[in-house]
């Protein structure tokens, strides 16, 4: 029997999760708790060729979602005694502490919570459900793969930023980026759909889901990306504003009496699609825009035109361009956005094949013509995947934590 890793992804108001063998691939379970901490929650848990089996239930916080997720397995099966080897979890923001897969223990889970102000919100929830997941798995080794891992080797010129040597260096202030768990696994894919070498190809991975973010990838290393000490920059978002005008909070305490606190919270919570649409959801904005609210199609368009100006600034970066790649839950479903997201860019060799583009199809696919310069695909991502296949790595391996590196002092409070 393959071994089997428990994988658990955390985010802000959900717990996904798979069962599923690292080395094969092999699916024996994938299910999702969501709407944590609301009035109604739910719990969607299903086998292969299996019966879906969904509650509707109240779920308080994320301790309650990972006991959940372990009644479904009881309830529902497959039996997680069964072959499982380790947990591994998906961690947003390591800092300059964690840049390769590491087993959890107490002093790494006080080292995320550390750096929570980095990723507000998420690092706090992945906190929570290590814990949980260690109570409930005390005998097997628990992972944490990072988000910010992939981009620890961006050159000097895209990750440092232009403030002063002090901040970066006693405080740590530098771009780490994010979704490179997802980044680096659909530069590969992309590759192999090309039946090219990773090494040979240039892609800009487009991750756009609820968080959005761009990545330029050379020969399968990040270059560049998006998002920076925080996930907050970069492409405009659900609730994300992405770039915004650094003296902001400021000028709204100045002005408007605002708390600089409240106002980086706005940024995150209340900014985005929400703050232009008034609804988070691409599916919903996309709607309303196609039946003509005009606040719709104005979310709409900076949301496709912020994405157009980042491909540009990467054709740049990268030099040449083999392919462009959009991933996660708006860049594989929405034919809308990646047709917008791309318009006017021809000249460059970038072309959407209409028809293509707007085929069903849940694989891996080129959505470009025939010999286009730039392949243009649609690479559904598989982060769970590739968490299970670091997680084994680290177990099989079977070696001692490896000393960390100490966290900038402020934890990035400042």
């Amino acid at each position: 029997m393959s071994a089997r890793v428990l994988v658990l992804n955390c985010g802000s108001s959900s717990v996904k999760y798979r069962l599923l063998e690292p080395d094969t691939g092999r699916l024996f379970a994938v299910g999702l708790v969501e709407r944590i901490g609301e009035d109604i929650g739910r719990i969607i848990h299903r086998v292969p060729a299996g019966v879906e089996h969904v509650e509707d239930r109240r779920i308080v916080d994320h301790s309650a979602a990972v006991d959940a997720v372990i009644e479904a397995f009881t309830t529902h099966g497959p039996d997680l005694d069964d072959g499982i080897v380790a947990v591994g979890h998906r961690a947003v923001h390591g800092g300059d502490r964690f840049t390769t897969p590491t087993v959890v223990d107490d002093d790494v889970i006080a080292a995320i919570d550390d750096l929570a102000p980095l990723a507000p919100l998420h690092n706090p929830a992945v906190a929570t459900g290590m814990r949980a997941a260690r109570k409930a798995f005390p005998g097997l080794p628990h992972v944490a793969v990072f988000d910010t891992a992939f981009h620890h080797d961006m050159p000097p010129r895209a990750s440092t930023y232009a403030v002063p040597r002090h901040w970066r260096t006693e405080f740590g202030i530098h771009r780490y980026g994010f979704h490179g768990t997802s980044h680096g696994y659909v530069a590969r894919r992309t590759a192999e759909v090309l039946g090219r070498a990773v090494e040979d190809v240039n892609t800009i991975v487009l991750h756009l889901g609820n968080g959005a973010s761009a990545c330029a990838v050379a020969g399968g290393r990040s270059i560049d990306t998006s998002m920076g000490f925080t996930p907050l920059p970069g492409l405009v978002m659900g609730t994300r504003s992405g770039d915004v005008d650094p003296a902001l909070p400021e000028y709204l305490q100045r002005v408007g009496g605002l708390d600089p606190a409240d106002v980086i919270r706005e940024l995150n919570s209340k900014s985005g699609l929400f703050a232009l649409a008034g609804v988070a959801d691409v599916r919903e904005v996309t709607s309303r825009a196609l039946a003509g609210d005009p606040d719709a199609e104005l979310a709409l368009d900076v949301y496709c035109y912020r994405i157009r100006c980042y491909v540009g600034a990467y054709y740049a970066a990268l030099g040449r361009v083999d392919a462009i790649s959009f991933t996660a839950g708006v860049g594989e479903n929405s034919a809308v956005v990646r047709e917008q997201a791309l318009a006017g860019l021809e000249p460059l060799g970038i072309v959407v094949d209409r028809a293509r583009n707007t085929a069903d199809g849940r694989d891996a696919r080129v959505i470009s013509p025939d010999g286009a310069r730039v392949a243009v695909l649609v690479v559904p991502t598989d982060e769970e995947l590739e968490i299970a296949r670091q997680t084994l790595t680290v177990v099989q391996a079977d070696r001692p934590v490896p000393d960390q590196a100490p966290l900038p002092r402020s934890g990035g409070r400042d």
